[in-house]
C-alpha cells in the first residue's frame, strides 16, 4: 500500500510502497485513513533534524495528525465497531517497570525517554493507506465532525496545558475562594504567541473558557489568520505594529501567556514581560541553533517576585484527546466558518514529498487519502 517515508540514512523523502498492516492481537483495531495533517515536526523530520525509524526498518512513515475509518476488529473490541470515524494517538509508553507514568497511562509524562511516537521515534505513523493499532489508542468522532476532526491532535497541546492551568491557577486563593460570578467579573486575560494551528486552536480553546484573548504572531493583518482571531473575537496584534510604549500595557496585566511559535527569543522577550501571578506556557521546540543572550537575573528575579509560574507541555494523553474532540464539536457550533478555515489545502499523497520539503503556505495542509474530499476541498 502506499505510504510517504523518510528515509534518515539517505536523506530522503518519497512515496513508497508499504507492506499493508494485519491484526495479530485480539484487541486491534484496523483503520483506513482518510486524512493526515502537516505540521512543523514533520517538516522537521523531512529535515533531518530527527526522526527515527523502528527497529530494523531503513525508513519511517511519517504523520501523527490523523483521521481515519474503523474497517476491521478483533474478537476483544467492544468500544469501537466498523464504519467509526476515530483519531489516534500518539505516544506509547517506554516499557520501564519504574517508570511510574507509563505504568499508569500517562506516556506523556514518561520519564526515561524510551517512549515511542506514531510517526516520530521508532514507529510508523499515519501518512498511509492503513494501519493497526491497540482499541485503547482510538478515539471515536462524530461523524458531524468528518471535515475538521484531522484538528484534534494539535488541539490535544492546548487541552493538556488547559487541565495543567486549571489546577494553578487553584493555587490563587482569592479566585479558588471567589464564586462564580465574582470570578466572571474577574476578566482574566491571555496572549497567545504565534497564530499557527496550535496557537489559533489554543486561542478558541481560552476564548470558550471566556477569557479575554490576545494573538501577536508576525504577520501583518489582514490575513487568514487574523480573519479567524476577529471572527472568534478574539484581538490579532502583529510584529512590528505594536508600539513599544504599549507591549509593556498589553503583556504586563496578562494573566497568561500559551506560546505557540517554538522561536526562544520572543518567547524570552514576552516573558520578561510577564505579569504578577501570571503563567507562562511553552508548546514550541525550537531548533537548535546557536544560543541567545537572556536577561537570567531579571527572568529569576521576575518569576520569585511576581509569584510567576512557567512550565512545558508535550504530546498529551487519552483524556486531552476525548476533550479535543468535545472542544471541537463546540468550535463546529459557535465558529464553523473559521474553524473550517484553519484547513486551508487538502492534497493527494503524490504531492507530500513537495509539501514537506518545500516551504507550505496556508495554516493547516492536509494530506487526504479520500478523493471526494479532496475535490471538495478545491471547489
Amino acid at each position: 500500500m502506499k505510504a510517504i517515508a523518510v528515509f534518515p540514512q539517505t536523506k530522503e523523502v518519497k512515496v513508497i510502497e508499504h507492506e499493508a498492516p494485519r491484526l495479530t492481537e485480539p484487541d486491534h483495531v484496523k483503520v483506513r485513513m482518510l486524512e493526515i495533517g502537516i505540521c512543523g515536526t514533520d517538516k522537521e523530520i523531512c529535515s533531518f533534524e530527527y526522526g527515527t525509524p523502528p527497529e530494523g526498518s531503513d525508513y519511517l512513515v511519517i504523520g501523527h495528525e490523523s483521521l481515519g475509518e474503523v474497517i476491521e476488529v478483533g474478537p476483544a473490541v467492544s468500544r469501537v465497531k466498523v464504519g467509526d470515524l476515530v483519531v489516534l494517538t500518539v505516544r506509547r509508553p517506554c516499557p520501564h517497570p519504574e517508570c511510574r507514568p507509563c505504568r499508569a497511562g500517562y506516556p506523556d509524562f514518561c520519564i526515561t525517554g524510551d517512549y515511542t511516537e506514531r510517526g516520530i521515534k521508532g514507529a510508523h505513523g499515519f501518512m498511509t493507506e492503513e494501519v493497526v493499532d491497540h482499541e485503547r489508542y482510538l478515539h471515536v468522532v462524530p461523524y458531524a465532525l468528518r471535515d475538521v476532526a484531522v484538528l484534534t491532535e494539535p488541539l490535544t497541546i492546548a487541552e493538556k496545558a488547559g487541565h495543567q492551568i486549571r489546577q494553578f491557577v487553584d493555587r490563587l486563593p482569592w479566585l479558588k475562594l471567589a464564586t462564580p460570578e465574582e470570578v466572571r467579573r474577574y476578566k482574566l486575560t491571555t496572549v497567545v504567541l504565534g497564530a499557527g494551528p496550535v496557537g489559533l486552536l489554543g486561542a478558541m480553546k481560552l476564548m470558550l473558557a471566556d477569557w479575554e484573548t490576545f494573538v501577536y504572531a508576525l504577520a501583518p493583518a489582514p490575513n487568514p489568520s487574523s480573519d479567524i482571531v476577529e471572527a472568534i473575537g478574539g484581538k490579532y496584534y502583529s510584529q512590528g505594529t505594536v508600539p513599544a510604549e504599549t507591549k509593556q500595557a498589553i503583556f504586563g496585566h496578562i494573566h497568561l501567556v500559551y506560546e505557540a511559535t517554538g522561536v526562544s527569543r520572543l518567547a524570552f522577550e514576552v516573558l520578561k514581560l510577564l505579569g504578577p501571578n501570571s503563567i507562562f506556557v511553552m508548546t514550541g521546540v525550537p531548533s537548535l541553533k546557536a544560543p541567545i543572550e537572556v536577561d537570567a537575573d531579571l527572568l529569576m528575579r521576575n518569576i520569585v517576585l511576581k509569584n510567576q509560574l512557567v512550565f512545558g507541555t508535550v504530546n498529551a494523553g487519552a483524556e486531552d484527546f476525548d476533550a479535543a474532540i468535545r472542544d471541537i464539536n463546540v468550535f463546529h457550533q459557535r465558529w464553523p466558518g473559521a474553524l473550517r478555515a484553519l484547513i486551508t489545502n487538502r492534497s493527494a499523497p503524490e504531492e507530500a514529498p513537495g509539501l514537506l520539503l518545500g516551504k507550505i503556505g496556508g495554516i493547516k495542509n492536509v494530506i487526504t487519502f479520500d478523493t471526494s474530499a479532496r475535490a471538495t476541498s478545491k471547489e
